[in-house]
């Protein structure tokens, strides 16, 4: 009897920014929106099933779209009363994940600029092909 295998390969091609913020979700996108002419909005939570018999672990996600360029942006929380989306990196508080295309000099502008608000303690890009838990972060 002949088998057939299914490969699956995960759409990792974004840009991830790893934010370590003791501030609400809220509060964060409010300044990231003030200081840094972003308009995220709160969307429906991002879930992941951890465990097949278990219900998913629900994470606030927050959304923002550019036209010129067509980037998605999303802020998504790290963390719950019930564990983290990437566990490897239980210090990190917020992803910042990019979708398509972003100029390198976007990207130093964008990284600077949250690491000038006095509330974030560190924001720097993450190579999610690094982590073990990166199929939590497919959209």
């Amino acid at each position: 009897m002949n088998k057939t295998y299914l490969k699956l390969s995960l759409d990792l091609d974004f840009v991830l920014i790893a934010i370590t913020a003791s501030l609400k979700d809220y509060v964060l996108c409010h300044k990231i929106n003030t200081n840094l002419s972003f308009n995220f909005e709160k969307i429906a939570d991002h879930e992941v099933y951890f465990k097949i018999n278990e219900p998913a672990l629900a994470f606030s996600k927050y959304y923002f779209y550019v036209d010129q360029g067509e980037n998605e942006y999303y802020i998504v929380n790290n963390r719950n009363s019930e564990g983290f989306l990437i566990p490897e990196m239980n210090r990190v508080d917020y992803f910042l994940i990019i979708h398509n295309y972003l100029d390198p000099e976007d990207l130093n502008y964008i990284i600077r600029g949250l690491n000038k608000l006095p509330d974030i303690q560190v924001a720097a890009q993450v190579d999610p092909l690094r982590l073990k838990s990166k199929e939590n972060l497919v959209m």
